[in-house]
């Protein structure tokens, strides 16, 4: 009797943790269940399978409680389903390699010290964009080598762990370093030049992570990602969104910005490239994404070898193969959902002032 009142507390807690993220509080002690959607699924599987050899045919109570963690896993499985190839992709395969962009993006961990692995990587890669994140003037002094065949550059060092170092092959137009909800969160704005000349706008961003020692909620976060999804939707350019979101793909919040940007993820039925944290398997996550406009198909996409951070970079090459200045197919928005994106600026920004 002991070991099956030890299995229903298993499964309650998984249950527990099933419903805690639905709830629609900004608070960092809900909103961090968003992040370990994998691992849940694992503990909701493992609490039905022991509960299993415990189960009494007999009893009612047996059977609605393994048909409620039941639910609880087909729910949890409808959110990492997108991510294994029994998905169509979202951002499908290049038919060709004569307009490609390649971006290395990586969280450097602002005080590791371990420059030569990411000089390693970028060597490996030769990728046209390299954004680099929490970069102070340490990280841009030590990277000045590897990066100098790198004509265009913005950068803003910071010694808040927020700072941002965007260089680039391509000729980048207009770069704005913006600070959209906090005076100390920069984000890099910039239109950049293909090869076959088309224009295309690049976004990045770092929004702070809903945690005690970061920010108690998760409102600036969310609210950077709204002004970024308005942006983009506004915009009929090519667009790529790229950058540590301290968020995971699966999350409302992430959905909520495709669904207003109309942005794609490359993720989606090729897998999860989790970047965080790298220093512990069990406890890992998807946080850095690229997220395209319908104009471009993936070349490949990779999360590379660890820098001594707590993220792995990643990887990819988008090929342009669509380019015209129609307006952009975007989901269209409620008068509700409207008003809720405007009310989570807001906020933030009332927040920050």
């Amino acid at each position: 009797m002991r070991l099956k009142n030890v299995l229903v507390a298993f499964g309650v807690l998984a249950i527990i943790l099933t419903i805690i993220p639905l709830f629609t509080a900004n608070y960092w002690w809900i909103r961090i269940f968003d992040f370990p959607h994998g691992q849940l699924t694992a503990l909701t599987l493992l609490a039905i399978l022991f509960y299993f050899f415990r189960f009494d045919i007999r009893s009612k109570k047996d059977y609605g409680f393994m048909i409620i963690l039941s639910a609880c896993f087909i729910f949890q499985m409808t959110k990492i389903v997108p991510y294994t190839p029994f998905s169509s992709y979202e951002v499908k395969n290049a038919t060709s390699k004569k307009n490609t962009i390649s971006i290395l993006a990586s969280n450097v961990l602002q005080k590791n010290d371990h420059y030569i692995k990411l000089k390693n990587r970028i060597t490996e890669q030769n990728p046209d964009l390299v954004l680099l994140m929490e970069a102070n003037e340490t990280w841009k002094d030590s990277m000045a080598s590897i990066l100098k065949s790198y004509s265009y550059r913005v950068e803003c060092p910071l010694e808040n762990t927020y700072g941002m170092l965007l260089y680039s092959k391509k000729k980048l137009f207009n770069p704005e370093i913006n600070f959209l909800i906090s005076d100390s969160i920069p984000s890099i704005h910039a239109k950049l030049k293909m090869d076959s000349g088309a224009i295309i706008q690049l976004y990045a961003t770092h929004p702070t992570p809903p945690t005690p020692q970061h920010n108690p909620r998760s409102t600036d976060r969310d609210g950077e990602m709204m002004l970024i999804a308005k942006k983009a939707r506004e915009n009929d350019l090519p667009i790529l969104v790229i950058g540590d979101f301290n968020d995971v793909a699966w999350s409302q919040t992430t959905q909520e910005f495709q669904k207003i940007s109309g942005l794609l993820d490359p993720r989606i039925g090729r897998g999860f490239f989790s970047t965080y944290n790298a220093n512990n398997f069990l406890l890992r996550w998807p946080l850095d994404h690229m997220f395209s406009s319908e104009h471009f198909g993936l070349n490949e996409i990779e999360r590379l070898k660890d820098i001594g951070s707590d993220h792995f970079p990643i990887y990819a090459k988008f090929n342009l193969e669509n380019y015209t200045r129609t307006k952009r197919k975007v989901p269209k928005l409620k008068q509700k959902e409207v008003e809720k994106i405007n009310e989570e600026i807001e906020k933030a920004k009332e927040d920050e002032g």
